[in-house]
Order: structure tokens, then sequence, then C-alpha cells
């Protein structure tokens, strides 16, 4: 059987150390899982470097909603690059669409220089799940190096889009590698590798962590109309993780 690698999609700097914790192969560091992942901080970056020394690809996504950004937007997203890769990011995670849908291939150009010129690996993301024509796209990404590309196969949850994902995977062989993502748990993990022939998975499995430090006012949010509680947050689940870590190296 194929090893298969397993990535880690991660909110902060103590999601990695879980993560690694765990036994993952990778992880992607972003801000904001909520809204599908923002640009982490530098900080966040450098101290999940230090406390693991493993592989982290970083999200270089200024703000939620879309992937068509304005100017200033843009050019937010280049100097995080930059920053990111001067701080021991090991590739960059990104995707740059126009209003209708389609690639942005001179801004995906663009950040992809960036991270190759640095010598570092190019991610484009699920932004490839709402494009017109994967295959058009998958061919523009190839022509201009990218590494690989995360998909849910242009379902909401991967488990449903695996058909998809196993014809890209065909489409590009070899020429760039597929990753699937999104809904990837111990239950369908299985399944998944088997109806895509995929070599590696992304996923996430967080668990609630308490902060007892706002409990003397329950009235007070922090946040938007949603309310959140504020008396906990989120954490990589690292049993979890290690769990499915664990079967991947059984098979």
């Amino acid at each position: 059987m194929k090893n298969i690698i397993l990535e880690v999609c991660c909110g902060s700097a103590d999601d990695v150390i879980q993560a690694h914790k765990a036994g993952a192969g990778r992880v992607e560091l972003n801000s904001d899982l909520f809204h599908g992942g923002l640009t982490p901080t530098v900080g966040e970056l450098i101290v999940a470097k230090r406390e693991t020394g493993m592989k982290i690809m970083t999200m270089v996504r200024p703000r939620e909603g879309g992937f068509c950004y304005t100017d200033a937007e843009f050019a937010t997203a280049i100097e995080d690059a930059k920053q990111l890769l001067a701080n021991g990011s090991d590739g960059l995670v990104f995707g740059f669409l126009h209003q209708d849908g389609t690639l942005d291939l001179e801004r995906t150009k663009t950040l992809a220089k960036l991270a190759q010129d640095a010598g570092k690996e190019t991610v484009f993301h699920r932004a490839i799940d709402v494009v017109p024509d994967w295959k058009a796209v998958l061919d523009d990404l190839i022509s201009i190096g990218i590494t690989r590309v995360l998909t849910s196969g242009q379902e909401p949850d991967v488990s449903f889009g695996t058909q998809t994902v196993k014809e890209m995977i065909e489409y590009a062989n070899g020429r760039i590698q597929i990753l699937p993502g999104a809904g990837i748990t111990a239950r369908n993990m299985d399944r998944i590798i088997a109806e895509t022939g995929c070599s590696q998975i992304h996923l996430a499995a967080h668990k609630d962590q308490s902060d007892t430090s706002v409990m003397n006012n329950r009235a007070i949010y922090y946040g938007g109309a949603l309310y959140p509680p504020e008396d906990r947050f989120r954490v990589i689940d690292s049993d979890y993780i290690g769990g499915m870590v664990g079967r991947l190296e059984d098979r």
C-alpha cells in the first residue's frame, strides 16, 4: 500500500503543536478557520516552526468572502507572502479568481513566483471548487508550476466529490498533486482514499478548550451577531488525529 500524507488544517501555533504531537505529515497554518482560513500572523508561524520544526504551509488570503480582491488587498497578500516566506514558511496556499469565477492567472503567477524564487511549494486552494472549468484551470496551474491543488471535488463535502477528485488525479497524471479535503473524518477516510486513489489528505479535527477568564460577566460578547461562547476556544484534537495517523501507517 502506498504511504498517505496526512495534512492538518490549523488555526494557531497551538494547533500546529498538537498536529505535530499526533504525527501529522504536514500542516496548513491559517487564522480565522470559521471563515475558511485567512492569512496567519508571522508570530504564529515563528512559534509553530520553532516548537515543531515540521513542514508548514501558510495561507495567504487577505479577507473572507470570495477570491476576487481589491488592489489594496492583493498588495497586502504580496507583502504577507514575503514576510511568511522570510520567516520559515515551507510554501504558500492561495487562490485568485475574477468576478466571473474564472482563474486570475496573472495574480496567481505573481504569488507563485514569490514562493518558487524562494524554493518553496505552492498550493492553489479550494477556489478551484467554484471555477466553471476545472480542467482548464488545472492546465493553467500546471503551466506555471503550481505544486498542488486542494479540492473537495467541487462539492460542499469531499465525500460527495470523490468521483471528480478521481478524475482530477487521472487528468493531472502526475503533472500536479491533487489534495482532497473538506469533511474527511475517521469514519470516511478509508473510503475517500479508496474511491479517489489519492496519496494525501487534508483535514481538521478540533475539540473545545476552556478559558474561564471571562466568567465574571457572562453577558459580554466580543464577536459579531453569532455570539459564540466566550469561555471556550477550539484546538486540534491530537488524540483523534493520532488515531487516523496510526491507521494510515498500518495500511
